[in-house]
């Protein structure tokens, strides 16, 4: 059985709705994650589909969108609680409702028309249509404001040409939040749907991280895109770069299930297993395990909470988002091969969750921004000065 560890007691920080939102998402993770992950990462298969609309009902998508679009109408410390919960199951399954809700929805609700709005969130809340989110190129990633992504007006549609990359649910996706340039050079966000000539998306296989996420390219060769699929609120890469804010907000929460997962299988198996006549619990080494990462995740979940408390009220800044995040991406990884170095040979077979975790973190510790490019951002907010420019 899990025992999640408080030994702040941030539990008494966090309100009834949110310890029963909290109770439900982990219940339908034991229930509908835990018992077949294994062996789709095993296999290299993405978890079935039939699991977003599962998280639909469970108000997981978008739950910080109002209620009128299909979302729960959450806080967003209810959002970091379901990113936690789902990331313990996989990050696989967190990249999905992650993407869905601060890539496709967020950007939909934030700079989309009131009839886009009323189009999309209700079927993406619900878990109806998949999303997409397609910023990253095969050649910029750190930089999207190289991208190579072009679309032309064409009198009655836009013309789009380019490609993106390493696009989470783009294999599966029905709908995906498309950034590009326009002939001015500006960056604009479009809505594609799936069925839209000269759209593909091929899948990327032989990964050995989120092997249980669908992972793919977009390619657009003359796609027509109707007008009205222009997001009208925003230009320039201040929308992207916004969604990427709330997509690493939720990334700094959901990588504390993975965390505190490994802990505890680290702990549990320590006190079950005997060398030298005695539960290897009781050596001093095994025993400075433990106690750094229990220090590493109480850190960890203390600047998550002051976070989305300055989330809630609007006060939250990008840099304090990625310093969030690379934080406690380092940390969850850092404790995941603890934890196996803990388990020894047993750490790396299916039968524990720690292995899987590691690999997976391996990916999320570049994505949504890279480990160093989030130390950049500190370091601007510290000087004023771009690092990166």
């Amino acid at each position: 059985m899990y025992h999640p560890p408080d030994y702040f007691q941030i539990d008494e920080l966090l309100t009834d709705e949110h310890k029963l939102i909290r109770q439900s998402v982990r219940q339908w993770v034991e229930r509908e994650v835990k018992p077949v992950i294994d062996r789709y990462a095993q296999k290299h298969e993405a978890l079935p589909k039939d699991l977003m609309r599962q998280m639909g009902q469970l108000g997981a998508l978008g739950p910080f969108i109002p209620e009128k679009y299909g979302g729960a109408g959450l806080d967003h410390i209810s959002y970091g609680i379901i990113m936690a919960e789902l990331e313990r199951g996989d990050s696989a399954i967190r990249s999905s409702a992650s993407v869905q809700s601060s890539l496709v929805m967020y950007p939909i609700y934030a700079f989309g028309s009131e009839a886009q709005r009323k189009k999309y969130l209700p079927k993406l809340a619900s878990g109806e249509w998949i999303g997409a989110y397609g910023l990253t190129e095969p050649n910029h990633g750190s930089d999207p404001g190289s991208m190579l992504s072009r679309f032309e007006d064409k009198g009655d549609y836009f013309l789009l040409n380019g490609a993106k990359m390493w696009i989470t649910n783009s294999p599966i996706c029905d709908v995906a939040v498309v950034w590009a340039k326009d002939e001015n050079g500006k960056v604009k966000g479009l809505i594609l749907e799936r069925g839209m000539e000269g759209f593909s998306t091929p899948e990327i296989v032989d990964k050995w991280s989120l092997r249980a996420s669908a992972t793919g390219e977009m390619v657009f060769d003359n796609v027509k895109v109707p007008k009205e699929n222009l997001l009208p609120g925003i230009k320039g890469l201040k929308g992207p770069l916004m969604c990427l804010n709330s997509a690493r907000y939720g990334i700094a929460w959901g990588v504390l299930g993975a965390a505190m997962e490994c802990y505890d299988t680290a702990l549990q198996y320590s006190l079950q297993r005997k060398q030298f006549g005695k539960p290897i619990a009781s050596f001093q080494l095994q025993q400075k395990k433990l106690a750094e990462m229990l220090t590493e995740i109480t850190k960890a979940q203390l600047l998550v909470w002051r976070l989305g408390v300055l989330k809630n009220e609007n006060k939250a800044t990008p840099a304090q988002i990625s310093m969030a995040k690379r934080n406690n991406v380092e940390t969850a990884l850092k404790i995941a091969r603890e934890s196996r170095q803990m388990l020894g040979a047993m750490g790396i077979t299916g039968d524990f969750p720690i292995m899987r975790h590691m690999m997976n973190l391996e990916s999320v510790i570049t994505y949504e921004g890279t480990h160093d490019i989030h130390l950049l951002i500190t370091g601007m907010d510290i000087t004023g000065i771009a690092a990166f420019d």
